[in-house]
């Protein structure tokens, strides 16, 4: 025990979060909440738990968002009363859309603070009302006690018990709000020590049979993962995966499905959508889900069940039953595909003709490799470039940006881990995200890159996640913005037919004059200009030691 019931209380939440399996605790800096930094740096000394700083909220909570997208363990934030605590808002919102674990610990003043004018006081019991699978408005410290509040909530934020309108074992974000009053911390006993448990896992439930015979397709959305492949292979089925789904791989990937879906003889006759993950990225995907002649299955995932027709059955996982399949129905899907790969290695060396003993020969292969290493990079080459480069030990992080659609366009299948803030689809966070990828694939040792590909507004949406602290290990991350001097993404949307060209451009395409070298130095980011495929490969290629922004300039 110690002179502060704050501290006492504070102590024993983070002792009972760490013994139900919480490893990582992002903290920002304030008074009122002194007591809940001070212990989780207490058990850190004591290895329990890993502690990061991050003086922006809305940073901290994005980086945590990280952390647990990586983990899929919970990740306690800490923060301060009043706007702090509101800045926690949107990593919570996608949080909740992407189903995500995310323990929000708030500090607060006491209730006869509130209401009344007092420094630093607003209402926040119920601020994420909306967004969170349970929510507690803390006694006082002395008033009452916080024990059983770190087991409700790692339970709950596993989706397990969680409120009433949640999916049931789909994780999600929780409120503790805890106010305290003076003293508000005290010095903890040397010996006072949190024991970490076992990590906390989710209860799916029974899973849905699907019986073979409609002609049916896989759909991966984001987060979908290895399971969308499994069962598209059970089931003999197409496997339409977005890139952001991590699903992209294996024998029955469909190349080019956006034109397929809209095919009168493939996407017209589809019967039965299997649906893993959150899909957003083509509006043809989105035209399938929303059809009423389609039987669609959606496994649940995220804070809404998806539902875009209107009768769509949700499932808390699927398998797939014994039988023949239909051979005919995915011959018709392969041969397609197989028409529509795109071939991005044009640009190849011909070998052949570079060691030909015909003069002719070998100075046209010559001129057509300094060609090819000439070539500025346009989107297509930039993503592939960023695909190839990245293997099953590394992390790729897609941005919501134009790049991320030309990528679902362009790219084969590969199996590698991608990430991606689809709960939403907003830019906000993205390099904080990232850095918590990072910072967790990379715990104990582990090798592996994280890259993240974005564009230049939500590179400077999020510029400052770029600020870390000097005494935190520093990870192998690659920042690779494609720059093309704005918003490029509303030229191929619906504003660009009916706005005025000079209002398209202020209030949309919103050119800037940012010299992105000048922000890597001022945070301490090693920083590359690259205008070449070669020079691209080379940077993406090359061992990473540290922290680097790599800058593609980009035509409009």
């Amino acid at each position: 025990m110690t002179s502060s019931p704050a501290a006492d209380s504070a102590a024993s939440l983070l002792a009972e979060l760490v013994a139900h399996g919480v490893r990582d605790v992002v903290i920002s800096p304030g008074s009122r909440s002194q007591a809940l930094a001070l212990a989780a740096m207490h058990f850190a000394r004591e290895g329990a738990i890993r502690v990061h700083i991050r003086i922006d909220e809305r940073v901290a909570g994005f980086t945590a968002l990280g952390i647990a997208r990586e983990t899929r363990v919970p990740v306690a934030v800490i923060c301060t009363s009043g706007t702090a605590a509101a800045n926690l808002l949107p990593a919570t919102m996608e949080a909740f859309h992407s189903g995500i674990p995310l323990l929000l610990l708030t500090a607060d003043r006491p209730p006869e603070l509130r209401g009344v004018g007092a420094n630093q006081a607003t209402i926040q019991p119920g601020m994420f009302d909306a967004f969170v699978r349970w929510q507690r408005d803390a006694p006082v410290p002395g008033d009452g006690i916080w024990d059983g509040l770190g087991q409700g909530a790692v339970t709950a934020a596993m989706g397990v018990d969680a409120a009433p309108t949640a999916l049931t074992g789909v994780p999600g974000p929780v409120h503790l709000n805890l106010p305290t009053r003076e003293p508000l911390s005290g010095a903890l006993p040397a010996g006072f020590v949190a024991t970490p448990g076992e990590t906390p896992t989710s209860n799916t439930g029974e899973p849905l049979v699907l019986e073979l015979g409609p002609r049916t397709v896989v759909v991966a959305g984001a987060d979908a993962g290895a399971a969308a492949e499994e069962i598209s292979h059970a089931g003999s089925w197409p496997l339409i995966a977005e890139i952001v789904s991590g699903s992209r791989f294996g024998r029955y990937v469909v190349h080019g499905y956006r034109a397929h879906l809209s095919d009168e003889n493939l996407g017209a006759r589809i019967e039965r959508v299997v649906v893993l993950g959150h899909p957003t990225v083509s509006r043809e995907v989105t035209a399938l889900l929303k059809r009423d002649d389609v039987e669609v299955i959606a496994v649940r995932s995220g804070g809404e069940a998806l539902n875009l027709n209107g009768r769509t059955r949700a499932a808390a996982s699927v398998t797939v039953s014994a039988g023949a399949s239909d051979r005919a129905w995915l011959g018709e899907w392969m041969r397609a595909s197989a028409a529509s790969v795109i071939d991005l290695s044009e640009d190849a060396p011909d070998h052949d003709g570079l060691h030909s003993t015909d003069f002719a020969a070998r100075r046209d292969a010559v001129r057509a490799e300094l060609d090819a290493v000439r070539r500025p990079l346009d989107r297509a080459l930039l993503v592939d470039a960023v695909w190839r480069a990245t293997w099953p030990h590394d992390r790729l992080m897609f941005g919501s940006s134009r790049l991320v659609r030309v990528a679902d366009a362009v790219l084969g299948g590969k199996k590698v881990p991608v990430h991606a803030n689809r709960g939403l689809a907003g830019i906000d966070g993205t390099i904080a995200t990232a850095l918590g990828i990072a910072i967790a694939s990379q715990a104990d040792g582990a090798a592996g890159v994280t890259r993240v590909l974005l564009g230049d507004l939500a590179f400077l949406h999020d510029v400052g996640s770029l600020l870390l602290p000097p005494d935190e290990q520093e990870p192998r991350i690659q920042v690779i913005v494609g720059n093309d001097g704005g918003g490029t993404i509303f030229d191929s949307l619906e504003v660009a037919a009916s706005a005025p060209r000079e209002d398209l451009d202020r209030a949309f395409y919103t050119p800037h004059t940012a010299q992105l070298e000048q922000l890597a130095l001022a945070y301490g980011w090693d920083y590359q200009r690259i205008t070449t495929r070669t020079a691209l490969d080379q940077a993406l290629t090359s061992p990473v030691v540290g922290r680097q922004i790599i800058e593609v300039p980009l035509s409009r």
